[in-house]
């Protein structure tokens, strides 16, 4: 059965597949799993993708929202620095320095329902409805306009799984990542039947089962193994729901769209950068052991946020900075050069290190980090500060990847494709 009542025709339809790589997808269709989306990519094209620098949900969905990057948009991660001090803040929509596409389709008339987009909360108003995804703490600040809140807490909406809680009891992860999918499915079917232009929602399950039990796909006697298809037969059936009504609704799926922010693969071991500084003489703290960055030595030259964003300890931008402007780029060389030398039992672990004044552009981009460290599969980059050795493993499984997002459309749009390309492909010739 389909969700669709008769409206008018022009229209777009978004989903979103948070974490879930080209080459899975491609995979999971092609063996059936995900039998309904293999006839939909058949019918378009189906493009790899790279997500967003760093490659992490706040800033890929960031940059697909605004069609800009962190110079910009002024979101450079999960964590940021306050101004002119090593303290930790935790920017929100709030931070956003541009507007979304959605603002662009609002100014003309055009009605939005977005549901479960993550890096929009608190939600802001919108000419239509928005419901903010994770990271968001309280259901009532989710929500746009707040009168929707006891539509979704009647259909037990929730936003997220309990992530410290899953990640130790898989069972308890299980029955919370269905039930939170169970909400994203009765809150579509709720909204489909608003009057509506564009209309798009994220499921982010997928990426938390990536997280906690990527390996219960790759390994057939994993105890999860079955439990990890069947997740993507049921996303497979919601992705058919949505493109059947799509289709009926407006005769064709020229303006429908999928996406995922980011890649996925498995974890060999985590590489825990500050680490890495301390051991080659950039990183100094005034004690032994650390709890925050505002312990850094006045002697140190740089240090890492999560994930993988290095920092330059520039004078006149960090209280204790002894890096002069004019010395800058030559400790980026050296650091990249030594960060690209980086080996774990004779394997390449870094891949690529991207001077961020050759990737980002805008006004903000001398605000966000100075390198970004881009690892080959397998290699977990982490910006702890706890840690005393560069390599090490915790319980998570899987890690993001750069290069092997993926973005599905009825047409052709070229092969080298970032997600902060994609505004323009959605909303364009629509305003």
């Amino acid at each position: 059965m389909t969700i669709f009542k008769k409206r008018k025709k022009e229209k777009i339809c978004v989903i979103g597949l948070d974490g879930v790589p080209y080459s899975l997808l491609l995979e999971l269709a092609q063996r059936g799993i995900m039998g309904k989306t293999a006839e939909l990519i058949d019918s378009g094209c189906l493009h790899k993708m790279k997500a967003s620098l760093p490659e992490i949900s706040a800033v890929s969905w960031t940059n697909f929202m605004t069609g800009t990057n962190p110079g910009t948009h002024g979101i450079f991660g999960f964590t940021d620095l306050k101004k002119n001090s090593y303290d930790i803040r935790f920017p929100n929509f709030l931070d956003l320095k541009t507007s979304t596409f959605w603002d662009t389709l609002g100014e003309k008339k055009k009605k939005c329902i977005i549901i479960n987009q993550p890096s929009t909360y608190p939600a802001r108003k919108i000419n239509g409805i928005l419901i903010s995804g994770f990271v968001a703490i309280d259901l009532a600040k989710a929500i746009f306009p707040l009168s929707l809140r006891p539509t979704l807490e009647s259909l037990r909406y929730q936003i997220d799984i309990d992530t410290f809680k899953a990640r130790e009891d898989h069972e308890f992860f299980w029955k919370d990542l269905l039930k939170t999918f169970e909400g994203r499915r009765k809150a579509l079917k709720a909204l489909w039947k608003e009057n509506w232009d564009y209309f798009e929602l994220v499921i982010t399950g997928t990426d938390r089962l990536h997280h906690f039990l990527w390996n219960a796909y790759k390994d057939e006697n994993h105890p999860y193994h079955q439990n990890f298809l069947d997740y993507y037969r049921q996303v497979d059936s919601l992705i058919d729901e949505v493109a059947s009504s799509f289709r009926k609704l407006t005769g064709n799926y020229e303006r429908l769209f999928m996406l995922s922010d980011h890649g996925f693969t498995g974890i060999e071991k985590e590489v825990y950068l500050n680490a890495f500084l301390e051991k080659h003489g950039y990183l100094k703290f005034e004690t032994s052991s650390p709890q925050n960055l505002s312990e850094i030595s006045s002697k140190s030259k740089a240090f890492a946020l999560d994930p993988n964003r290095i920092y330059i300890n520039l004078k006149g931008k960090f209280p204790k900075g002894n890096v002069s402007e004019s010395e800058k780029h030559a400790l980026k060389e050296e650091i990249s050069s030594k960060l690209k030398d980086l080996k774990y039992d004779g394997k390449t672990v870094i891949r690529k290190v991207f001077d961020v004044e050759e990737i980002y552009s805008g006004p903000l981009v001398s605000s966000g980090p100075d390198l970004i460290a881009v690892s080959e599969y397998g290699f977990d980059l982490k910006g702890s500060i706890k840690k005393k050795e560069t390599f090490g493993r915790s319980i998570l499984q899987g890690m993001h990847t750069w290069d092997d997002a993926f973005f599905w459309a009825t047409k052709e749009h070229g092969e080298d494709l970032s997600i902060s390309d994609l505004a323009s492909i959605i909303i364009n010739d629509f305003v």
